[in-house]
């Protein structure tokens, strides 16, 4: 299986980070992790140990601190420009919190749009921002219906659906178009989406995309405000999305500029997420900050360069959900293959992290009630899923004398890990916890065997 190159001293065979066999460094971790006197990790000021005796195992626990301060990153970095990813993570909680810290949301779909308007008594439509590239008309009329704020169209499809249902209704939404730069990114080739052959987008290099804009530009059913490019997930070298911004910039010169056929309309140009993070001690990764330092400097010489007046805007998700949270797992049989290696199974496994199969990634692990303690031994942590590649990490650094029933975590799983799972062999997804102030509160109740079985037609 290709192995997704999370950062780029580790694809060039530099690594700067921690002793992977030292104690688990805190920089993995969430922002208020703290090892106490007796060697227990707390987050948000709470005691792993007590939270999985409390809610069981597997557990999700986020720190809603660091989801706060990330999402006032983001803020800070773009000018409030930002909305904030929602398939990384989402349910009402999480879009409550990125709504009062200044974040729009960006859905990528009828069920993202639903969550995040079901979240609210107000209305809050207008701070929506819907994506998704076969979106149907069923979502697109929701999302009309509510008055998002933008709808981002991705194929002349969508437009000729918004066409016919401003035939119907009269309604006009804002939409920004979808191009792909042809700037490919230095990322696992499932998650890189900027180049010329994705499924997502308006070409840029094939002519596509002026076709796109000179359409848009004529169409009444529709007010056009702004081009999307996103060239994909998990990048670490920010001089890509910069690349990106100077194709983006050349191609809406002539088109948005005096003369041309969208002149004025370019309100707005989104750079998508992508920003990756650190999952393991070896990897570093840039910061918010620096992300949108750079970014924001690269669009502010092209805006003056090119005459553009666009803000520019970013939709973060992994950046700022994933090291917020830890999943807690319980261990169960522990086999040794005597000469290779040991095997530690836990209940959870691909139901709630799919990433190492879909992708290959790779992930750390430690001990909660023995945070402060080397970790010596490795052992592949692997789930309870009927599947060989039902490997949560391959070698994963554990404190000597790990024992059936001991309380094993992973860090930097609040991305992509509760939003993929699946209740794969009717295992059910686990419960998420949000900690602050020493409270736990349960968002997101354990999904049950009774749950899926509400779902069959006897």
């Amino acid at each position: 299986m290709t192995t997704e190159p999370h950062s780029a001293a580790a694809a060039e065979g530099e690594v700067p980070g921690d002793d992977p066999s030292g104690p688990i460094p805190l920089r993995l971790l969430p922002d208020t992790a703290r090892v106490s006197g007796q060697g227990h990790l707390h987050i948000g000021g709470c005691d792993l140990v007590d939270l999985a005796a409390e809610f069981g195992t597997p557990l999700f626990v986020y720190d809603e601190a660091h989801l706060c301060a990330r999402c006032r990153d983001v803020v800070g970095a773009f000018d409030g420009g930002a909305a904030y990813a929602a398939k990384a993570f989402l349910c009402a909680a999480m879009a409550r919190l990125a709504i009062s810290e200044g974040m729009d949301i960006d859905v990528a779909s009828g069920g993202e749009l639903q969550t995040v308007l079901r979240a609210f008594d107000d209305d809050v439509a207008q701070r929506v921002v819907l994506h998704g590239n076969n979106k149907s008309v069923a979502e697109l009329a929701m999302a009309r219906e509510a008055g998002v704020g933008r709808i981002v169209v991705d194929s002349f499809a969508e437009l000729d659906c918004l066409d016919e249902l401003h035939r119907a209704d009269g309604a006009v939404p804002r939409v920004l178009l979808r191009v792909t730069p042809g700037v490919r990114a230095e990322t696992h080739e499932y998650i890189s989406t900027g180049q010329a052959d994705s499924k997502f987008g308006f070409g840029i290099g094939q002519g596509v995309a002026i076709a796109a804009v000179e359409r848009a530009a004529a169409m009444s059913s529709i007010e056009l405000v702004g081009i999307h490019c996103h060239i994909g997930s998990q990048v670490f070298r920010v001089e890509s999305l910069a690349r990106a911004l100077d194709v983006v910039a050349e191609f809406a010169a002539p088109l948005f500029g005096d003369g041309g056929p969208a002149a004025g309309r370019l309100e707005e140009l989104s750079i998508g997420g992508g920003l990756g993070v650190a999952y393991v001690e070896s990897e570093q990764a840039p910061t918010i900050t620096e992300w949108g330092d750079v970014l924001s400097s690269r669009w502010a010489a092209l805006a003056r360069q090119h005459g553009l007046g666009a803000r520019l805007v970013a939709e973060p998700g992994r950046a700022i959900a994933a090291a917020a949270a830890v999943t807690l797992y319980t261990a169960g049989s522990i086999k040794e293959v005597p000469g290779v290696r040991t095997y530690v199974a836990v209940d959870g496994g691909y139901g709630d992290n799919p990433r190492p199969m879909l992708y290959g990634s790779d992930y750390t692990a430690f001990m909660p009630a023995r945070a402060g303690e080397p970790r010596p031994d490795r052992v592949r942590l692997v789930g309870k899923h009927c599947e060989s590649g039902d490997v949560i990490v391959r070698s994963a650094p554990m404190p000597a004398g790990l024992a059936t029933g001991d309380l094993v975590a992973t860090p930097v799983t609040g991305a992509y890990g509760y939003s993929m799972g699946a209740p794969y062999n009717r295992i059910g997804r686990p419960a998420v916890v949000f900690v602050a102030g020493g409270d736990a509160r349960l968002v997101i109740r354990r999904e049950t065997v009774d749950d899926m079985l509400a779902l069959d037609v006897l």
